[in-house]
C-alpha cells in the first residue's frame, strides 16, 4: 500500500496544540514533537470502530494488546519480555515522574545527560529529589554519552538515571557499546535506570536499537523501560504509553507511585495502540523512508545557512541546531519572528540551540527552511 506523506492536512482551527500556539500569525510550527501526517489507516479504522460502539466507560487493556507488544519487542529487537511485566500508562511523562518517586527517598539524587527533553529536568524536583546534570560529550562530530563523566558525577546518593535512548533532542541512536558502558557504571553503583525508549522505532540510520534492559538479567532487574506507539504512529493525543518492568518488587513500587495521581488509560488510547502495534509496520517503514529524505533536506539547508550547524540525525524526526554563532540571546524568538516556530534550546539545558521538528510534508518543510535561510541572510 502506498501512503501519502506529502498530503497537507489542515490542522489550523482544530484542537492542535502545535498549530494553535501561533493562531492568527504566519508562523509555521515546527516545535512540539507530533507529526503533521495522518496516522496509519488501520489505526484510524480501529478508532472509528471503537467510537461506533458508542459506550466509553472505564477501560482495561483489550485482549491481544499485551501479546502484540511482546511480539513487537521480540521481532524488532530480539528482546523477550512477558506480558506481566507491562504497566500501562496515560503518558510517558507520568512514567518519568513515577520512576523518580519509586526509587530512593526524598533528598536522593537523580542523574540525567543534558541537553535533554524538559520533563527529565523537572521530574526529579517534583519528587523531592536532587537533579544531577551530566553533560553529553562530543566525539567524531556527534554527541556521545560518556561513562566516565557519569561515574564522576554520581555519588552514593544517586539512586536513579533517567536515560533518553534514542536521545531527544540531539538525535543519537546509541550503540550497544555506549549503552553497555553506561549500564556498567549503574550496576557498579547500584543505580536504577529509567530508560525512555519512546523514539526507538524511529531509527533513521542503519544502526539499530538496543533496549537497555536487553543487556542481561541483572540489568533488566534494575531497569524501567518506557515506550509508546505515540511518536511512531502519531497518536500522542490518545494518551497511551507503557512501562516494561521485569522485577516484581520494582514494578510494585513503580505502580504504587502513581496510585491516586496517575489516571487510567482511556479506551481510545488502547484501541489505537493495539491497531498500531498489530498492523502499523508497513506504514512505519514508509514513514522512515520519508523522514530520511526530510532529514537530508534539513541537513543540506542548514549547511547553507550562515551561523548555524547541526549533527546528523540518527533517530527521531527532530534536528538539534546550534545557533550560537549567530550571537543572539534568543535564537528561537529570532526564527519565530521570521515565521518559523522552533523549540527553544534553553528548555532542554541547551542555550543557543533550537530544535526543529521535520515530521511534516516536504512542501511545508521547504518553506520553513527557506524562511530560516532568508532570516539568517538578513542578519
Amino acid at each position: 500500500m502506498k501512503y501519502d506523506f506529502d498530503e497537507v492536512v489542515e490542522r489550523r482551527g482544530t484542537d492542535s496544540c502545535k498549530w494553535g500556539k501561533y493562531r492568527g500569525r504566519d508562523v509555521l510550527p515546527m516545535w512540539v514533537a507530533d507529526m503533521d501526517f495522518r496516522s496509519p489507516p488501520e489505526v484510524v479504522a480501529a478508532l472509528g470502530e471503537r467510537v461506533a460502539h458508542g459506550i466509553f466507560g472505564y477501560a482495561a487493556p483489550p485482549e491481544g494488546l499485551g501479546e502484540v507488544v511482546v511480539k513487537w519487542m521480540a521481532e524488532r529487537y530480539g528482546w523477550a519480555i512477558r506480558e506481566e511485566w507491562i504497566v500501562w500508562l496515560p503518558g510517558l511523562v507520568g512514567g518519568l515522574n513515577m520512576a523518580c518517586r519509586s526509587v530512593g527517598e526524598a533528598g536522593d539524587e537523580v542523574a540525567t545527560f543534558v541537553p535533554v527533553y524538559p520533563p527529565f529536568l523537572s521530574a526529579p524536583g517534583l519528587a523531592g529529589r536532587k537533579l544531577v546534570r551530566v553533560p553529553l560529550g562530543r566525539a567524531g562530530g556527534r554527541y556521545v554519552a560518556e561513562a566516565e563523566r557519569l561515574a564522576e558525577a554520581v555519588t552514593e546518593r544517586t539512586k536513579l538515571l533517567l536515560w533518553c535512548h534514542p536521545h531527544n533532542p540531539v538525535g543519537r541512536a546509541f550503540s550497544r557499546e555506549e549503552v553497555a558502558a553506561i549500564v556498567r557504571v549503574c550496576m557498579e553503583r547500584g543505580i536504577v535506570i529509567c530508560s525512555d525508549e519512546i523514539h526507538c522505532d524511529l531509527i533513521l540510520d542503519e544502526v539499530g536499537h538496543v533496549p537497555t534492559a536487553e543487556l542481561g538479567e541483572e540489568v533488566a532487574a534494575r531497569t524501567i523501560t518506557l515506550m509508546a506507539a505515540s511518536k511512531t504512529f502519531n497518536v500522542a493525543g490518545l494518551n497511551c504509553a507503557l512501562a516494561i518492568v521485569p522485577d516484581e518488587g520494582l514494578r510494585r513500587r513503580f505502580t504504587a507511585a502513581g496510585r491516586g495521581i496517575v489516571p487510567e488509560v482511556n479506551a481510545l488510547g488502547y484501541a489505537g495502540s493495539l491497531a498500531a502495534f498489530r498492523e502499523g509496520e508497513p506504514w512505519r517503514r514508509a514513514l522512515i523512508e520519508y523522514l530520511r529524505g526530510s532529514r537530508d533536506m534539513v541537513e543540506e539547508a542548514v549547511g547553507e545557512m550562515k551561523g548555524v550547524r547541526m549533527d546528523r540525525v540518527e533517530a527521531t524526526y527532530l534536528a538539534w541546531i546550534d545557533a550560537r554563532e549567530l550571537g543572539m540571546a534568543e535564537p528561537a524568538a529570532f526564527f519565530e519572528e521570521a515565521g518559523v516556530g522552533l523549540s527553544d534550546g534553553r528548555d532542554f539545558d541547551g542555550a543557543g540551540f533550537v530544535r526543529l521538528n521535520f515530521g511534516c510534508p516536504r512542501v511545508v518543510l521547504a518553506e520553513g527552511l527557506e524562511r530560516m535561510k532568508r532570516a539568517v541572510g538578513k542578519k
